[in-house]
């Protein structure tokens, strides 16, 4: 991606609405040049779609939460079976398969506070495979509306030292590195 890619996606996510002509009139280009890079973008897989973003309260969703819940036993089957089966929930947003002390990290939004326990307790613990969950009330969120590619990952240097590991390991001194 170079710069004018990047500035076709910055103006496609404040407003993917507007024509190719006033895309193309914003970033300094021919409508046709426009096009043909937006058509690329898609082609590539940067842009998977257009859609219209929704206000979860005006759907009556004023309540959302996070849901960390742990199945057994793992296999790809269970885990597949039960990431379809909850993302057709009503009062799913997301599903997310995830590492670590949990396997799935699912995101509600409900009515209310009794809602949510009804789905806690009518939906979730109701599934065989699931053997535990917390939750996790989301108060307030402020999605990033503009994102951008980032630089490759930087390689690994054979020299540097594994964190851990080795008589040479660096001391945490609590001072920044120019101050040592």
């Amino acid at each position: 991606m170079d710069e004018l890619d990047s500035a076709i996606i910055r103006h496609l996510q404040l407003n993917a609405r507007q024509s190719n002509r006033e895309l193309a009139r914003q970033i300094g280009v021919a409508p046709s040049t426009s096009l043909e890079r937006v058509r690329s973008l898609e082609e590539r897989g940067v842009i998977t779609g257009y859609r219209a973003e929704l206000n979860l309260a005006a759907l009556n969703r004023h309540y959302q939460a996070f849901v960390a819940a742990q199945v057994r036993p793992l296999s790809r089957t269970v885990i597949t079976s039960f990431q379809e089966a909850v993302a057709k929930l009503p009062e799913v947003v997301g599903v997310f398969v995830v590492a670590g002390g949990d396997d799935f990290l699912i995101h509600v939004a409900v009515q209310n506070n009794e809602a949510l326990h009804a789905f806690l307790m009518d939906r979730l613990s109701q599934r065989r495979e699931v053997v535990g969950f917390r939750t996790i009330v989301i108060f307030q969120h402020a999605p990033t509306p503009l994102l951008s590619a980032l630089p490759e990952a930087y390689p690994v240097s054979a020299a540097a030292p594994s964190p851990g590991r080795g008589a040479g390991r660096a001391r945490n001194t609590g001072r920044l590195a120019a101050d040592a």
